[in-house]
């Protein structure tokens, strides 16, 4: 932990889970391209944070991603979103506020991804923790838009979540995030995704299994069509 100066490590409170077989893969998004883009300054913290608490994380980069149908899911970056989402088994949502909602940079990234690919589903049982960064005083515009948006890609969205208003004071000239209560949130928030991540993802499938999609699988379908008329 030695590059997490202002972690103090005496005070986390991680335990072993009943699934300890690998690190728990945790997927960071950002939304915005600018070369000093606070929401990805906030989830690289985010990042060595998730590192620190036994976490495998990777994080993608928005360049190049076509606008949603724009291009084929083909799509080099398409295809690269895709299978990040399949690898991780939590996700970490950050976007900067524009006009009073998330920017589109981050809206096309979820876009791209579908509730399911040939049967498989990208984001369904992942855990989520969201946060947002703002120009001005603090809002939760984009938090609750994102809570929105996990639900709808059918993600457990974890209890805590991160704003961090005036974004551009909270920040070192190397691009780290200064010590604050907002940073502390962003410690509980990372704390609180990796618990919940190791603690769901054993059971994910369970969880996830819905009876009216049972009844349309095929062999239920082929079942019903069999049965004698009363």
């Amino acid at each position: 932990m030695n590059d997490l100066p202002n972690l103090d490590s005496d005070c986390l409170t991680l335990r072993p889970a009943a699934d300890d077989s690998h690190p728990p893969r945790i997927l960071l998004l950002y939304g915005s391209l600018r070369e000093r883009s606070y929401s990805r300054l906030l989830t690289e913290e985010a990042a060595r944070l998730l590192q620190a608490f036994g976490a495998q994380t990777r994080t993608f980069d928005p360049h190049g991603l076509p606008l949603p149908d724009g291009a084929e899911a083909e799509h080099p970056k398409v295809a690269e979103l895709r299978e990040l989402s399949f690898w991780s088994e939590g996700q970490v949502w950050c976007s900067p506020e524009r006009h009073g909602n998330l920017s589109g940079v981050f809206k096309s990234q979820i876009d791209w991804l579908p509730l399911s690919i040939g049967g498989m589903r990208p984001t369904q049982g992942r855990t989520l923790a969201v946060m947002q960064v703002c120009g001005g005083s603090q809002s939760f515009n984009v938090v609750n838009s994102l809570r929105v948006l996990g639900r709808w890609m059918r993600m457990f969205t974890i209890p805590n979540q991160s704003s961090v208003p005036k974004a551009f004071n909270e920040f070192d000239e190397a691009g780290r995030m200064l010590p604050s209560p907002y940073y502390d949130r962003v410690v509980d928030v990372m704390e609180e995704l990796v618990k919940f991540t190791r603690l769901l993802r054993a059971e994910s499938a369970y969880l996830t299994d819905r009876y009216s999609e049972r009844r349309e699988a095929p062999e239920a379908l082929s079942e019903r069509v069999n049965q004698p008329a009363l």
